[in-house]
C-alpha cells in the first residue's frame, strides 16, 4: 500500500516537472507507470478480464489447472502461482494460455489400458481415451512432473511448472516419457483388445 502510494506521488511530481525538465523524466513516467501496471496484474479483477477474453475450452483448461493444484480449499494461492506461471510464459512472445493448451496437446493420450480379468487371468487390454479425460490426464501428468521437478532441485513451483510446461510443448519431457511408455503399453498388447467389452 505505501509502495503504490509512493508510486502515485512520484509519478505526480514527474508530471508536473515533464514540461521544463530535462529528457529523462518522460522515460522515468514510463517505467514507474509499467511498474504499477505489471504490479496490479496479480489482482483478481486483472485476471477476471483476462478470463472473460477466452473461448469455452481455454476456460475450462485454467480452471481445471487451478483446480488441479488447489488443496484446502486455498484457490487464491493457487491463482498467484498459476497466473506467475502465465506472466513466465508471456516472456516467451506468445499467449500463454495458447502456449499451455499447445503442451496439453503434445501430452495428451490416445490410448491406455486397463486391466480385465478373464477366466483367471489379467490381460493389459488397450483401449481409446475419452477426450475429457485425455485433458484430465495430461494436467494430471504435467503438474506431477512440476512437483517432482520441485522436490528434486528445491527450487519454486512457479519455475517448475514454467519447465515443464515448456518441455511438453517442446514435446520432451517427464509427461511426455508417460505418454509414450502409456502408448508403448498399448501397442504391445495390441492382440488382447478382443478382450475388450466397454
Amino acid at each position: 500500500m505505501i509502495r503504490a502510494a509512493a508510486c502515485k506521488q512520484w509519478n505526480g511530481l514527474v508530471r508536473e516537472l515533464h514540461g521544463s525538465c530535462s529528457p529523462i523524466s518522460p522515460l522515468l513516467l514510463q517505467h514507474y507507470s509499467t511498474t504499477t501496471s505489471s504490479k496490479g496484474a496479480y489482482n483478481g479483477s486483472e485476471i477476471l478480464n483476462y478470463m472473460g477474453g477466452l473461448d469455452g475450452d481455454k476456460k475450462q483448461l485454467v480452471h481445471k489447472l487451478v483446480n488441479f493444484r488447489m488443496k484446502q480449499g486455498k484457490k487464491t494461492i493457487v491463482r498467484s502461482i498459476f497466473h506467475e506461471t502465465l506472466h513466465r510464459l508471456a516472456r516467451t512472445d506468445r499467449d500463454g494460455v495458447q502456449l499451455i493448451a499447445d503442451a496439453l496437446e503434445n501430452v495428451k493420450p490416445i490410448c491406455e489400458v486397463a486391466k480385465v480379468r478373464i477366466a483367471g487371468n489379467i490381460y493389459d487390454v488397450p483401449g481409446v481415451v475419452a477426450r475429457d479425460r485425455q485433458q484430465t490426464l495430461a494436467v494430471r501428468w504435467i503438474l506431477d512432473a512440476a512437483f517432482k521437478r520441485r522436490t528434486n532441485h528445491s527450487s519454486r513451483l512457479e519455475e517448475c511448472l514454467f519447465a515443464e510446461i515448456m518441455d511438453a510443448y517442446r514435446k520432451r519431457g517427464t509427461a511426455r516419457k508417460k505418454r509414450e511408455v502409456l502408448h508403448g503399453l498399448a501397442s504391445t498388447n495390441r492382440s488382447y483388445a478382443h478382450f475388450r467389452w466397454w
